[in-house]
């Protein structure tokens, strides 16, 4: 293993052990307690892995039209989140919802930012709502994709209401709601859609560890390592029968804060629990446009429709693909991850 590979897995490893002791305070008071009583090792680990994060950033503008709604949602006072939602231009008609989770170190206009959030929504004629996960639940904003069952449930339950208010309360498709986040963003969106399989028309992950791998720091390194593998037994018995929706998975081949073994652990996961449908492999396909990574695509299909979607990005490191530039945990030089996960998406509910 080299040295800067080490370095990384180091600092994350820190920041989930330090994290998690955090997040258990945390929730023992309530929602009371603050980042300021973060420990020294917790503020180290941050500075080893979230150098240069771009926190808070300004609030998105909205100078090409459409517009940004900012509110809070959740399960109750001590409960309660942030939120941003896009909405662009000329709505006529209910619109498809993409729901995006933020990764450790962002906030929603950060996020919003890097991933060109806005611009995209307008071409593709969809909604776009950014939760933020909230100091006191996590000091370095990370969603708590693993710890105690408690916590991480309550997380799912938060980010689900979230949901189901902004379409209950806007011109929003409830029935196109779809999925997707960043490193910590991504494992909490599987995570989600493992617990709600209805809510999501499909979901995907960026970067993100294999859910349901960890529930303790150690374990948490050692997923982030690649070493972990999900639990099967007790999410069959969960879904009791209910079908997940589809999945695509985004990861570059040169992650070193999250081990790409864990893109294909996903995948794995999902097709254990698809059974019995018995998705049948394709032949992976090369692709690239221009000078950016290329990029190879993999499917799983069964009776003619995408269930599982792999992209793997050369040369790729911890960072959305083809995000905005100057920002941080964003690589403009990828394939635009945002615009691949759509017509992914989209074409789930076509092929529906």
């Amino acid at each position: 293993m080299n040295a800067r590979r080490s370095k990384w897995i180091g600092a994350w490893f820190d920041l989930a052990r330090s994290t998690a002791r955090a997040s258990a305070r945390v929730q023992r008071a309530a929602g009371k307690a603050t980042a300021k009583r973060a420990t020294p090792l917790l503020k180290k680990a941050a500075t080893q892995i979230l150098t240069g994060v771009a926190s808070p950033t300004q609030a998105p503008s909205t100078r090409a039209g459409g517009r940004w709604e900012e509110g809070r949602w959740g399960l109750g006072p001590i409960a309660m989140r942030r939120y941003r939602l896009y909405l662009p231009p000329g709505l006529r008609r209910p619109l498809p919802l993409v729901v995006l989770l933020h990764g450790c170190g962002q906030d929603s206009a950060s996020f919003a930012a890097t991933t060109r959030a806005a611009a995209n929504a307008r071409a593709g004629r969809y909604a776009v709502l950014l939760p933020e996960q909230a100091q006191e639940a996590n000091p370095h904003r990370c969603w708590n994709w693993f710890g105690h069952e408690h916590v991480v449930a309550t997380e799912a339950a938060i980010l689900k209401t979230i949901v189901d208010h902004v379409c209950s309360t806007h011109r929003l498709r409830a029935d196109q709601v779809f999925g997707l986040g960043l490193s910590a963003g991504g494992a909490m969106a599987l995570t989600v859609a493992l617990r709600y399989p209805s809510l999501f028309a499909a979901v995907g992950t960026h970067s993100g560890a294999v859910p349901h791998s960890a529930s303790s720091p150690l374990q948490a390194g050692q997923a982030l390592r690649g070493r972990r593998q999900p639990h099967h037994d007790p999410l069959r018995h969960r879904l009791a029968g209910r079908r997940l929706p589809p999945l695509i998975v985004i990861h570059g081949d040169a992650d070193h804060g999250v081990a790409d073994t864990n893109a294909d652990a996903s995948v794995r996961l999902w097709l254990e629990l698809l059974a019995p449908a018995k998705a049948m492999q394709a032949r992976p396909r090369q692709a690239q446009r221009g000078k950016r990574h290329p990029y190879t695509v993999t499917d799983w299909k069964h009776g003619g429709h995408t269930q599982v979607r792999l992209i793997r990005v050369a040369g790729l490191g911890h960072a959305w693909s083809g995000g905005a530039a100057h920002q941080a945990f964003s690589d403009p030089h990828g394939p635009d991850a945002l615009k691949l996960a759509w017509r992914f998406f989209d074409a789930a509910v076509k092929s529906g």
